[in-house]
């Protein structure tokens, strides 16, 4: 494994940090504390090809390498966690799964909309009673002559209430367990889909999350994505990227938060002294930064073995647990070096501590990465 970044992947690192600092940057806060989807924002990520990042240019994607998208979520993540979540759902989640099971005439139909920003796609599968049993979701899609008829609610979706298209897990045998489950695309205005509540969260306040309610929702038999009855198998499939994804997005606020402790210590003086000339101070930073450093190093090797066409589902998992611990940990520690105004509202630093939770969560919680890991180990 090289771990030097190549000359292109260094130039997509700086243009996700140029559009953060100077685009998402500024208006972070607000996002945070109005609690806005900043569709203006999602629409210039489009534009800037973060939308799309690892589809074909022939559907009108970015064609980026799996290193490539975790330095982009990386970047955007520093400096803002809900609209990093937003990209990291469209693209790992909603697009990769209808481009990776979808037929030809599928992809063309819905993923140049899609890789625009002009449209969003969900990533259905979480129910009340199926969080981390995941092959327990109860909604149903029995077939009805040439349509299919969904029935259920999903919880928990990012970017539910607003996407145009969302990939949907239902149970198309029930006798079957999770080899009998299906993924589905239905579109937004589907008659018999409608979206429910939509949740007041801790964090990341700046995306939508809401229920999908499917009320004998019809939909094409063509609509059925990839092959009845294997739609667990290709979901599971689909979480190994998606947990490099959300590793990245937690070393992004973790860096964010170190970011703002080095330059808080060089300038706060206390004693007559600035806090970083302190040995304790100095001490902090550097188990923060090393600890940032190892979890990079994580993520940059499941990426790899995924641009190697390799199996990677331990390396992601690992990389996705050691992460999203870490992170919690470090903008811990980064509100702790700002004392009082660590505290306070006026600097992200509690932002930072609130969003990066949802890290240890979603996409798997670090309890089932474990289990995932001791899998790999054979155990």
């Amino acid at each position: 494994m090289d771990l030097k970044l190549t000359p292109n992947q260094e130039a997509i690192q700086q243009q996700a940090r140029n559009f953060s600092n100077t685009v998402i940057k500024p208006i972070a806060v607000d996002i945070d504390k109005k609690g806005y989807f900043p569709w203006e924002v999602i629409k210039q990520a489009g534009k800037q090809g973060f939308m799309g990042m690892t589809i074909p240019k022939r559907y009108g994607g970015s064609e980026m390498d799996p290193l490539s998208y975790t330095l982009v979520l990386e970047e955007i993540a520093r400096v803002c966690g809900s609209t990093a979540l937003t990209v990291e759902a469209h693209n790992s989640l909603g697009i990769r799964h209808l481009y990776a099971k979808g037929t030809e005439e599928q992809r063309k139909k819905y993923l140049p909309c899609l890789t625009t920003g002009e449209h969003i796609a969900a990533w259905a599968l979480t129910e009340a009673h199926a969080g981390s049993d995941a092959a327990g979701v109860q909604t149903t899609a029995v077939q009805e002559g040439d349509e299919w008829v969904l029935n259920g609610t999903k919880t928990f979706i990012t970017s539910g209430k607003i996407a145009e298209i969302v990939v949907v897990m239902a149970k198309t045998d029930k006798t079957r367990g999770a080899k009998g489950i299906s993924a589905f695309i239905v579109e937004k205005d589907t008659p018999g889909l409608t979206p429910g509540v939509e949740e007041n969260k801790l964090g990341l306040r700046g995306t939508v999350t809401s229920e999908l309610v499917f009320e004998d929702c019809h939909i094409p038999q063509e609509n059925l994505l990839g092959e009845q009855n294997n739609g667990f198998i290709g979901a599971m499939e689909i979480l190994d990227a998606g947990r490099t994804a959300i590793a990245s997005m937690a070393v992004g606020i973790a860096q964010g938060a170190l970011d703002e402790s080095i330059s808080h210590v060089k300038k706060r003086k206390q004693f007559t002294h600035s806090l970083s000339r302190f040995q304790a101070i100095q001490l902090m930073i550097a188990d923060m930064a090393t600890q940032i450093e190892a979890a990079r190093l994580l993520i940059h090797q499941a990426a790899y073995l995924e641009g190697q066409g390799k199996k990677f589902t331990k390396e992601a998992s690992m990389a996705k647990l050691f992460s999203s611990t870490m992170a919690v940990q470090v903008a811990r520690k980064a509100i702790q070096l700002h004392g009082g105004y660590g505290y306070m509202q006026n600097l992200p630093l509690e932002r930072f501590l609130r969003d990066v939770k949802l890290c240890e969560i979603g996409e798997g919680t670090s309890e089932i990465q474990r289990l995932v890991i001791s899998r790999q180990l054979g155990l």
